[in-house]
């Protein structure tokens, strides 16, 4: 593993434009369940309860499940932590080795530790988003109005707030897909950072940089780009990173 380490640090000295694609591995080393894997969080609660079409028919249903605490575990990552990983990368974004951070995480975790050009793909948990004039503002809000009795919680317009993140049956940001696109296709190198690459149409960013760029992966397991990959690394993001950040340093 040292040797691919150092592999990966030279690249990222070589490349001129870096863009990391982060995944729920990530956020796990942080205390963060992700969904799928057992124990994860759709073993939690019904996945149903983050319906999209089921979202728009009764929002008062999720709010009032909400505030009962059916989404508790779900809300951890309110709690949680930027780990190692997250901080490596914030440090090469802030010296200038990495140029965006694109990510399928939902915790805000990455601008915790520093980030400061994030591209979220399927949202924000800290935040909500009006349904009728698209404002968005601090989850907090929508929990505060929850608590006192206005369910759902409602914008200043009248608009039904609903968490800012991605249900199931609901497209993806299209600002966040596009600016994703065209990372994907100016980077000379994209390093893949907790993701399964199983999830799509976000697995589709690291595989269209794959087509012109160098690509390196850090994920405990392999991913369908394993092969086309420069550098393969089967380890947790908060001990390769800082190592990769240690190697560059010498």
């Amino acid at each position: 593993m040292e040797d691919k380490i150092k592999t990966m640090a030279r690249m990222i000295l070589d490349a001129r434009h870096v863009v990391v694609f982060t995944g729920a591995g990530v956020s796990v080393e942080s205390g963060i369940p992700d969904f799928r894997s057992p124990g994860g969080i759709w073993e939690r609660f019904d996945p149903n309860e983050f319906d999209y079409d089921a979202f728009c028919a009764d929002p008062a249903t999720y709010w009032r499940n909400r505030l009962e605490g059916r989404h508790a575990s779900a809300l951890d990552m309110f709690q949680a932590k930027p780990n190692p990983a997250h901080l490596a990368i914030a440090r090469l974004q802030k010296e200038g080795r990495v140029k965006t951070v694109i990510t399928q995480n939902i915790d805000n975790l990455h601008q915790d530790a520093g980030s400061t050009d994030v591209v979220e793909l399927h949202g924000n948990a800290r935040w909500v988003r009006c349904q009728e004039c698209w404002q968005r503002m601090p989850s907090s809000d929508a929990d505060l109005q929850a608590k006192s009795g206005q369910i759902p919680p409602l914008c200043r317009c009248g608009g039904i707030l609903k968490p800012d993140v991605i249900f199931f049956g609901e497209m993806l940001p299209q600002r966040a897909i596009q600016r994703a696109m065209a990372e994907a296709m100016y980077c000379d190198m994209m390093v893949v950072v907790g993701s399964s690459l199983v999830v799509y149409p976000a697995a589709n960013i690291p595989a269209l940089a794959a087509e012109h760029a160098r690509l390196c992966i850090v994920n405990l397991e392999p991913t369908p780009l394993d092969a086309v990959a420069g550098v393969v690394i089967h380890g947790k993001a908060g001990e390769v990173l800082p190592a990769v950040v240690e190697a560059m340093g010498r």
